[in-house]
């Protein structure tokens, strides 16, 4: 478990706030809260999501169900485990051409994964939720549209030898904020929801329940 204050409280109105804890290891998504002035306590959850996802594809569920879905399982496994907090869930979806894609597992996954986006259109769908004591009291959906140009061989190779492992750390085997932008001949949407937070609306909540000052 990790706890994760950064900067000045500038929204902190005082003890009497509820905490916030993230269900999520995702080092954007707490990096996004921190900068914000949002002080977290962080735990991933334990979630089958190759087959929650499977499950829902049997029910021709579509991407933006599938992320609200999984955000809302994570933040209902870890509120069992902090009463009376609010817990943001949250997850994110990839979808090319009606194809769902998950974070690459290894550096060759990662090359097939950008060989299949390049020169294509791609929407990530970012869904967050907030959880308290089993209450699911608010969520919030948003996509993005990405087309990423042209990639030769040799430039994947290239960048996923400066990236290295941190292509696995996202669907798509990029983060935008890096290395990533090299990637892209446009992008169409929230920069926050494109790193996997719709992060300003969910400001929004925590000012209307005291987490921060309005």
């Amino acid at each position: 478990m990790t706890k994760v204050s950064h900067m000045g409280q500038i929204g902190t109105p005082g003890p009497t706030a509820p905490d916030v804890v993230l269900a999520s290891s995702s080092p954007s998504r707490r990096r996004l809260l921190a900068n914000a002035g949002v002080s977290v306590t962080c735990r991933a959850a334990e979630i089958d999501e190759h087959s929650v996802k499977a499950a829902l594809a049997s029910e021709a569920a579509d991407a933006a169900q599938v992320a609200e879905t999984l955000a809302e399982l994570k933040a209902q496994r870890i509120a069992r485990r902090f009463p009376g907090a609010l817990v943001i869930g949250a997850d994110q979806m990839l979808e090319c051409d009606g194809a769902w894609f998950d974070k690459p597992e290894t550096l060759d996954q990662a090359a097939e994964q950008l060989q299949a986006l390049s020169g294509r259109m791609h929407r990530l769908i970012s869904s967050a939720c907030v959880v308290r004591d089993g209450a699911c009291l608010w969520h919030h959906g948003d996509h993005a549209r990405l087309t990423m140009r042209p990639l030769s061989d040799d430039f994947i190779d290239a960048y996923l030898a400066v990236v290295g492992k941190h292509a696995l750390d996202s669907v798509g085997a990029y983060q935008l904020e890096g290395p990533g932008a090299q990637l892209f001949g446009r992008v169409e949407g929230d920069y926050f929801t494109i790193l996997g937070l719709p992060l300003l609306p969910l400001l929004d909540f925590l000012r209307n329940h005291r987490v921060l000052l309005t």
